[in-house]
């Protein structure tokens, strides 16, 4: 394995850093809307950055690291996309004003990082001082690959989860937005808003993705440095493609089978190397079983791959196109609703008219597959925002 110098380290998170803090300065901290030109652009240019670094990987670290870097880049990528299905519905919950999404966002993908870097110290930690936690590792992405696709259960809230309900239960909270404020004052006493409780949940929600990222990456490579800049890259942008593809991520249908399935894949790949490297006393005596382990140069162009054939799939299903627009249509529906948030009667007109664009296209859908993406609760919310519409709200 190659040893990284310390100066590289320091460099690479100094440049981190430093777009992170790019980032706010520059685009987060006056809230704003983002284009989807914005979007677009910026989105291109952390990839581009990710994609530069990766080439560099491979130019000065040889062949074995590039390919590392580059397999563990895309399913980083590949799960951060995943995350923010989980992000869209806690921000959707807490009905986070558009314009504020943003700095939620950042804080998601800062404190992703931070939890994440300490998972992966420990990791390595763990794989450098007990061989046998290759074992663990493969058998817990198998389960995680197994439980992703049993249904999911009926009422489950992603954003109401232990930490905000013990927020809720012992401190002073409103349901009111004080622009982007995390504090405000009610009635004489300072009490959190929405937006604190939201950067909570989100920062609770990271902790859990992180017992699957880290141990699916340590997957593909043993490498920290690799594993830290691959995990921190796939973050780098994922703000910008929460804006960009908004609205798309219900098309990708399929996406979760495609994850199920490289976490399987990543498992056995584990199991695999836990037997080549065994030293478990009551397995082969405590010797290494002769098995055949898959390289990164295998593991690269499978991942890449299912992914394809996942998001192929997804965009050409009639099922993802009519969940993409009914979940469209309930957003759009239910940010018209919340009338707390201050928009000029311009703005308020244009969201009203996303609403009936969106019922249009709804109505050239086949009735069946809408009937099978859809309950009566989104019925409810249209004619609710149909009927303040009406009393001129």
């Amino acid at each position: 394995m190659t040893e990284v110098p310390l100066t590289i380290w320091l460099i690479t998170i100094v440049v981190i850093a430093g777009l992170l803090l790019f980032d706010f300065v520059f685009h987060v901290r006056k809230a704003h809307i983002p284009t989807l030109k914005e979007a677009a652009i910026w989105s291109a240019i952390y990839v581009g950055i990710a994609l530069i670094f990766g080439v560099l990987v491979w130019v000065f670290g040889g062949n074995q690291m590039g390919a590392e870097y580059f397999s563990g880049y895309i399913l980083e990528k590949a799960l951060s996309v995943d995350n923010l299905f989980v992000f869209l519905i806690i921000i959707s919950a807490f009905k986070v004003p558009r314009a504020d999404q943003q700095k939620v966002l950042l804080f998601g993908i800062v404190f992703a990082l931070i939890a994440r870097s300490a998972f992966i110290f420990a990791g390595k930690a763990l794989i450098d001082n007990f061989q046998w936690m290759f074992y663990i590792f493969g058998a817990f992405l198998i389960w995680t690959a197994i439980h992703m696709l049993m249904p999911e259960k009926e009422g489950k809230d992603e954003a109401d989860n232990v930490m905000i309900r013990l927020a809720k239960l012992f401190l002073n909270t409103t349901d009111h937005y004080d622009g982007d404020k995390l504090f405000t004052y009610e009635n004489g006493k300072r009490v959190l808003t929405p937006m604190l409780l939201v950067m909570v949940a989100i920062g609770a929600t990271d902790i859990l993705f992180a017992f699957d990222s880290i141990p699916a990456i340590y997957g593909l490579t043993t490498n920290v440095y690799i594993v830290f800049t691959a995990t921190a890259f796939s973050l780098m942008g994922l703000r910008q493609l929460y804006f960009l593809i908004d609205g798309l991520l219900d098309r990708l249908v399929y996406l979760k089978y495609g994850l199920t399935a490289i976490l399987a894949f990543i498992g056995v790949k584990l199991v695999l190397h836990a037997l080549a490297t065994n030293d478990v006393p009551f397995i082969n005596g405590g010797q290494p079983v002769p098995v055949y382990e898959i390289g990164a140069f295998e593991s690269l162009p499978i991942i890449i791959g299912i992914l394809a054939v996942t998001v192929i799939a997804s965009m050409l299903s009639p099922k993802g196109k009519a969940l993409a627009t009914v979940s469209s249509l309930h957003r759009a529906a239910s940010a018209y609703l919340h009338t707390e948030v201050a928009e000029t009667p311009d703005e308020r007109e244009t969201a009203y008219r996303r609403i009936v664009e969106l019922e249009a296209k709804l109505a050239q859908l086949d009735p069946g597959h809408i009937a099978s993406v859809k309950d009566e609760s989104h019925d409810e919310i249209v004619r609710k925002a149909h009927a303040l519409h009406s009393t001129g709200g």
